[in-house]
């Protein structure tokens, strides 16, 4: 029988729904979510979004960071009022094109960053039915805060659990914390990956098995995308 080269296992393998997408929305202001949300496109392929604040150069670590304090506030006390929000950019995306969410947010006096609050009271309507993922960063105060802003302002959103807790001082190992993360949600799954793994035969062939779905890997194998029980596989 012809031998077949041993594909390598480090070529990337996603196999993807046809319209299974992901978008993560984040704020952040001492950039550790966005240093955490940065290590997470490298291991999903989602579209980004980030919330910025209407009103620029605002200082908002002066003073015991008083003016975050002063929004959340106003929030807390009339968190129906569009007015009690903090104004933000617009944000040109169709969330209609996704169907799943991924939320990275600061923690600010144990709620959820005030700007990012804006995006998702203008927003989580639009978000109904769709898998919500979460992400907090904070320097050690719990996240319980977050996770009920999130459902209070998507209120028919699927969230996953359990959310990612990444503090401060974490930042920098983020990359094992979100990996993890993504088992633990089971992401593969709905996100409509499959689960490739390998495995030789004793005529030294190498057998891929897709989801149940055995393939053997040939030595000219190419890039390109194949189809597999109706599923696009991307072989780079």
């Amino acid at each position: 029988m012809l031998r077949f080269f041993s594909f390598l296992l480090t070529v990337l393998f996603a196999a993807t729904a046809a319209n299974a997408k992901t978008l993560i929305v984040y704020y952040s202001y001492t950039n550790n979510v966005e240093r955490v949300v940065t290590e997470l496109r490298k291991q999903i392929d989602a579209d980004v979004v980030e919330i910025q604040p209407a009103e620029k150069g605002l200082d908002y670590a002066a003073n015991n960071y008083a003016i975050g304090s002063a929004q959340i506030a106003a929030i807390r006390n009339n968190p129906d009022d569009a007015s009690s929000y903090p104004a933000i950019d617009r944000v040109d995306v169709n969330l209609a094109d996704y169907d799943c969410i991924i939320i990275g947010a600061p923690l600010w006096w144990s709620q959820m960053a005030a700007p990012l609050q804006t995006y998702l009271f203008q927003n989580g309507a639009k978000m109904a039915g769709k898998k919500i993922g979460l992400i907090v960063s904070s320097a050690s105060s719990g996240i319980s805060g977050v996770e009920a802003d999130a459902k209070r302002l998507i209120p028919a959103g699927d969230f996953l659990s359990p959310s990612l807790w990444v503090k401060s001082s974490q930042t920098s190992g983020a990359q094992s914390m979100l990996a993890d993360w993504l088992k633990r949600i089971n992401y593969s799954a709905l996100s409509g990956i499959a689960d490739i793994t390998a495995s030789d035969n004793t005529d030294n062939d190498v057998i891929y098995t897709l989801s149940g779905i055995k393939l053997r890997a040939e030595s000219n194998i190419t890039p390109g995308i194949y189809i597999v029980n109706g599923k696009k596989i991307y072989m780079q």
